[in-house]
């Protein structure tokens, strides 16, 4: 059975165009997006407790330590041990914490406490920074190899779907206030080139169909998105169920890092099916109207 993905663009692109809306309406009511401490800065302790405790109880400890304390983030590593996150505290106040916790837990002092890690707020923005900038390196070299490889207005049309996928994963972060850390960058890159993956297959068949004399665009793009429609969801179902058993079965640092990993797949899956074609579809319809009204 043929799809009729371009007859349909419309309803395809207002579905992702309502939730990157909804977005920018929650990034001005919420004011902006929740950093977590590797963007806002802060303090990191890793902290072996020796034993399975409640994350929720240990949070609570750490707050009676000291009341200048805002709520700390406490989440599960690995085995034993813990994270402790906090906005920045003096060296008194981490020494507070510190106690609090021998005392509580019973744990040694000299070998508990594995790590404290600082971050200043400038090391928060350069990482920001270099994201961007590899994102933007990465889109670049992307549509250069694929209108080498292809045409330029493929090229343009896999771009424009990488930008969908990034603006929905940002979208769906802003919405329910998960705090940003360096977890979603490396989310957005692996996405980025997953995404993109999808989507030269997509146009690879267009090419194949191109060469067997079909020329009218929504039929080409049709049978190509049909032809290629069960790989694409063979692939993303294989992928992305390791993902959610990540997801459930792992530990707190994991899941952060699966959590956007499962809306990029799901974001990347829908542009490549429902949007690049379509976006071809548009730009080579416009360029044939440009040519004969020349």
């Amino acid at each position: 059975m043929k799809l009729k993905i371009v007859e349909n663009a419309k309803i395809y692109f207002l579905i992702p165009a309502v939730i990157i809306l909804l977005g920018v309406v929650f990034f001005f009511v919420n004011g902006g997006f929740v950093q977590d401490i590797d963007f806002a800065g802060g303090m990191t302790m890793y902290v072996d407790m020796g034993k399975d405790v409640d994350t929720a109880e240990v949070a609570d400890t750490v707050k009676s330590a000291d009341s200048s304390i805002p709520t700390p983030r406490v989440m599960k590593a690995d085995g034993t041990v813990i994270v402790i996150q906090t906005t920045h505290v003096e060296d008194g106040t981490r020494d507070k914490i510190q106690t609090k916790l021998v005392e509580t837990y019973g744990i040694d002092r000299e070998t508990a406490f594995i790590s404290v890690d600082t971050v200043d707020a400038t090391m928060g923005a350069e990482l920001r920074s270099q994201a961007l900038t590899a994102a933007l390196i990465a889109c670049l070299l992307m549509l250069i190899y694929i209108t080498i490889r292809f045409e330029f207005f493929t090229g343009i049309s896999a771009v424009i779907c990488l930008l969908h996928d990034v603006l929905i994963m940002l979208s769906f972060y802003v919405i329910f206030k998960i705090p940003f850390n360096a977890n979603f960058i490396a989310a957005m890159l692996t996405i980025i080139g997953y995404s993109i993956n999808n989507t030269i297959v997509v146009f690879d068949r267009v090419r194949e169909n191109q060469r067997k004399s079909m020329r009218e665009v929504k039929s080409l793009v049709n049978t190509s998105i049909s032809q290629t429609l069960k790989r694409s969801l063979y692939t993303t179902i294989t992928t992305i169920v390791p993902v959610i058993l990540l997801y459930i079965l792992g530990v707190d640092t994991i899941k952060e890092f699966a959590l956007p990993l499962m809306v990029g797949l799901l974001a990347g899956t829908y542009s490549s099916v429902f949007m690049a074609g379509s976006v071809w579809a548009g730009f080579k319809s416009l360029s044939k109207k440009r040519k004969l009204a020349k």
